[in-house]
């Protein structure tokens, strides 16, 4: 059985403030990269790699510097931003794979951003990568409040940038140029992007709009068509080749094809991403409705190490330790920029310590409707407008259920993080002042014990038991 819920519609004077006079429900627009590190953009200090579009955002509105990922791999990390719930709480804790196609699906009770601002009036789509569930489960997008999706259901399909299939809704798109993964032909990501735009073209001033965008760039594996992006970065980096599983009879369609390039082709991609940006901005002017349309920009989890891919080289972390499977600051604190004409002061920064599970009661206040109970997000639309104080966090929670199991606090200047969690749930944990150690080199757990228990004792509270995600022996 479906979900029914009612979430009465507020009057658009909206406490917060923040809505323009005339009072219109903005559009919400949120673009989230895929293993993209903080340090990969040029408003985080990346030198090496363009992103001139995504600076320019930045520029435009405010760059957050404090912000975090849900968690530190895909499907949990997406699941916490649909759910307005951390990995303690949320449904989907992790990566598990379903046949034939997909990932464990969301559950149907499950009440997630887009099913709140589709009853508030939002037409509702997502163009990308889904990993919350096979076609025609509970978890299908279709499903849990989104009127269109195109692109990859199925988040490990998305390993190739060239698959043989795309999902429109629930209709098979057969990419006969790919077939068999035998032909380089057609670059989802490109055919994606065209999908997203031409929803954008569609859209009226006086129709509000969610469009979430989830894609796949620069996610391994380290491939890109052969244009002018790629060919800027030929040349200019040293390289080492590497050697995948390519395309051709026998492919598999989870894995990463060899790249001679991979310096040159990882900066290209995040240059093509920069470019889908600069086309989602375009568009919104071109159709006049950019002054009333929040556009976020982030990433799902810190950068990858996988096929071919070099952080290190790239300073894709921005000086802090770990990558994507690591809850230190690497792993899970990502570029954050957000854009609002006359809401979001241009060119500020903003400290506001938040994650992904502040988008669905932050989204819903700025659509004037109820924010469900018992959410451990917080409605951050004090922080866009700067206009009010802005509540904030007591905590952040985040756990990961691979190697062994992991789990953070982060709480004011403080961070613990407990390894071996599944084993060894009573610590010890390491002990971090970020204010005076962002890059987590030295434990000081010894030095304040009080403190790491504390921290620790709000891990196991943090926790709740899941009979999908089972976290303890």
């Amino acid at each position: 059985m479906r979900k029914l819920f009612l979430l009465p519609l507020l009057t658009f004077c909206l406490a917060a403030g923040v809505l323009h006079a005339q009072n219109k429900q903005p559009n919400i627009i949120l673009i989230l990269a895929d293993d993209l590190g903080y340090g990969d953009v040029g408003f985080n200090g990346q030198k090496l790699i363009k992103t001139p579009n995504i600076d320019k955002l930045a520029k435009e509105g405010a760059r957050f510097p404090q912000f975090y990922s849900g968690s530190t791999v895909c499907a949990p990390s997406r699941s916490a931003l649909i759910s307005g719930k951390h990995t303690g709480h949320t449904y989907i804790r992790g990566n598990k794979e379903m046949k034939p196609e997909g990932q464990f699906p969301l559950a149907d009770s499950v009440v997630t951003v887009a099913e709140i601002l589709k009853n508030a009036g939002y037409s509702t789509a997502a163009y990308g990568k889904w990993g919350l569930g096979p076609v025609d489960s509970e978890g299908d997008p279709a499903h849990q409040g989104f009127d269109l999706f195109y692109g990859y259901n199925c988040q490990a399909l998305a390993h190739r940038y060239y698959p043989n299939h795309l999902w429109d809704n629930n209709r098979k798109v057969i990419l006969e140029a790919n077939q068999n993964l035998l032909h380089n032909k057609i670059y989802a990501p490109d055919l994606i992007q065209e999908k997203a735009v031409a929803f954008l073209e569609q859209q009226k001033k006086d129709e509000p709009f969610f469009l979430f965008l989830p894609y796949i760039l620069p996610h391994a594996e380290l491939l890109v068509p052969e244009d002018s992006l790629f060919q800027y970065y030929k040349g200019k980096f040293p390289e080492k080749a590497h050697i995948g599983k390519d395309y051709g009879p026998g492919a598999l369609p989870g894995g990463y094809a060899s790249q001679e390039f991979p310096h040159a082709a990882f900066a290209a991609m995040v240059a093509r991403l920069d470019l889908y940006v600069g086309q989602v901005m375009n568009k919104l002017k071109e159709k006049g409705i950019d002054e009333n349309t929040l556009v976020i920009f982030t990433s799902d989890n810190g950068p990858h190490l996988e096929g071919g891919a070099d952080p290190e080289f790239f300073n894709s972390g921005g000086g802090f330790k770990g990558y994507k499977r690591d809850l230190y600051e690497g792993g899970i604190r990502v570029p954050f920029a957000a854009r609002w004409p006359g809401v979001i002061r241009a060119g500020s920064t903003n400290h506001y310590t938040g994650a992904f599970w502040d988008f669905l009661p932050t989204f819903a206040e700025l659509a004037g409707t109820t924010i469900p109970q018992g959410l451990d997000g917080l409605s951050f639309v004090n922080a866009l407008s700067g206009k009010k104080k802005q509540k904030t966090h007591d905590f952040l929670y985040w756990e990961f259920h691979e190697q062994g199991g992991k789990q953070a606090v982060r709480q004011g200047k403080w961070k613990a993080i407990l390894l071996n969690a599944i084993s060894n749930p009573d610590g010890p944990v390491e002990l971090y002042d970020l204010s005076k150690d962002p890059a987590e080199t030295t434990n000081i757990a010894d030095r304040y014990p009080a403190k790491a228990q504390e921290l620790l004792k709000l891990m196991h509270q943090s926790h709740t038991p899941s009979a999908v995600f089972p976290f303890r022996k």
